[in-house]
């Protein structure tokens, strides 16, 4: 079998990757293949990225629009597991890699690849997550970084370019490291890096002020088995309707969101994120949930949830054990059908209304009022047998001098 010569490279189509082409093939003596995908990130077409690939030397430039790919099978399952990484990050770059990589593993078959590159650097998460899904797929390809492993630094990237002539045009350094999709965007590095430096203004794109929204909006969402099919009763792709979300929570400011990060290589740092659809959205399911879902499975689905976003978070998209939590939280969505009400404003998303058929919400047991077919008078023996082992403990605890002590001077006043 002849040696495979070729490399897949993860172009987005920057300086970066724009200058890795050339280097790769000069240090690997192999022809490089550069792969882009829209997620949903806005900037340039996917052809000019294209032809910019080519004119930098790549012998291939496979082109991906994968948006509606990415909303439908990546952003709504973290939709229906309700996935925020330490309670507060909607997985904007976490769920966008698995998809990059099966793009990069199919490209490597087609073109004969037996590498993939990507531009990660070594401390960060998506160096994992790219090598971890794509060993996943086809265990079979190395996967090679040129700004970790071929020490391909910004100031040999620019003097490289130069000495290659290549089709860059270079601008200033922007003081931040900036990932964006559709779901949200995330911003890091430069004077954020000390915790103590508030955001400025110009780091925001998503969202607008919060402190200078305009008048309340009032939005309602439909969502069929967990997921959104209407908004405000127009029928809506899973893309169209995080795409209205992030417009309509965007300019109320919603979703700005400043964590201190535990990264999954072991250090803390300080990020930044922009995801007004993807809580907006979030806010909405996790209250149909509150009201379609059984006591006991809500409880055990919010612990799987959270276990889901730190397992996604950590490069386990593709892992056996992923694949039984979305069997479970999968099973758990058939009757999540219904209507969200929710007014946006001033930052915030506050649900007003809930109505459902698959609703466990009996009202004429939950009121107050007459009508009410609640038995109150079986709470006696409920209440009985419930705290039957409570009582037998504490009269052990009684009979060995251990029961809870009551003061014994204690005064009341009226």
């Amino acid at each position: 079998m002849t040696e495979k010569n070729r490399l897949v490279l993860a172009y987005s189509g920057g300086l970066d990757t724009s200058v890795a082409i050339p280097y790769l093939k000069d240090r690997t003596g192999k022809d490089v293949v550069a792969v882009s995908l829209d997620v949903g990130q806005g900037g340039e077409a996917l052809e000019t990225i294209k032809q910019r690939a080519l004119a930098c030397g790549a012998v291939e430039s496979y082109i991906v629009d994968a948006r509606d790919e990415f909303a439908d099978e990546y952003c709504m399952l973290a939709l229906k597991a309700n996935a925020m990484y330490q309670g507060v990050y909607p997985l904007v770059s976490a769920i966008s890699r698995p998809l990059i990589s099966k793009h990069l593993v199919r490209a490597a078959h087609q073109f004969g690849a037996d590498t993939i590159s990507h531009g990660c650097t070594g401390k960060g998460n998506d160096q994992v997550r790219f090598e971890v899904s794509i060993q996943s797929i086809d265990p079979t390809l190395k996967a090679i970084s040129p700004i970790r492993d071929l020490s391909l630094t910004r100031d040999v990237e620019i003097a490289y370019a130069k000495d290659k002539n290549l089709p860059i045009e270079q601008t200033e350094k922007s003081p931040y490291s900036i990932d964006q999709n559709v779901w949200g965007r995330a911003i890091e590095t430069g004077y954020l890096e000390d915790p103590w430096n508030a955001p400025t203004k110009d780091v925001y794109s998503y969202t607008d002020d919060p402190d200078f929204s305009p008048v309340a909006d009032e939005v309602v969402i439909e969502f069929e088995k967990g997921i959104p099919v209407k908004i405000d009763g127009r029928e809506v792709t899973a893309l169209q309707a995080i795409e209205e979300m992030n417009r309509r929570a965007g300019a109320q400011g919603i979703g700005r969101i400043d964590v201190i990060e535990d990264r999954l290589v072991g250090i803390k740092s300080r990020e930044l994120y922009e995801a007004p659809g993807a809580i907006a959205l979030i806010t909405a399911h996790k209250e149909l949930e509150n009201f379609c879902l059984e006591r006991e499975q809500h409880r055990i689905k919010t612990d799987i949830d959270k276990r889901w976003a730190e397992l996604v978070y950590d490069a386990q998209w593709f892992s056996p054990a992923v694949r039984s939590l979305n069997a479970f939280i999968e099973e758990t969505q058939q009757y999540v059908s219904g209507e969200i009400r929710m007014t946006l404003h001033s930052g915030r998303a506050v649900v007003t209304g809930r109505r459902s058929d698959a609703s466990l919400y009996d009202y004429s047991l939950a009121t107050y009022e007459s009508g009410d077919k609640f038995d109150q008078n079986a709470s006696n023996g409920f209440i009985e047998i419930y705290g039957l082992p409570d009582r037998v403990a504490a009269a052990r605890d009684v009979r060995f001098g251990n029961g809870i002590e009551v003061p014994s001077d204690t005064s009341f006043q009226s």
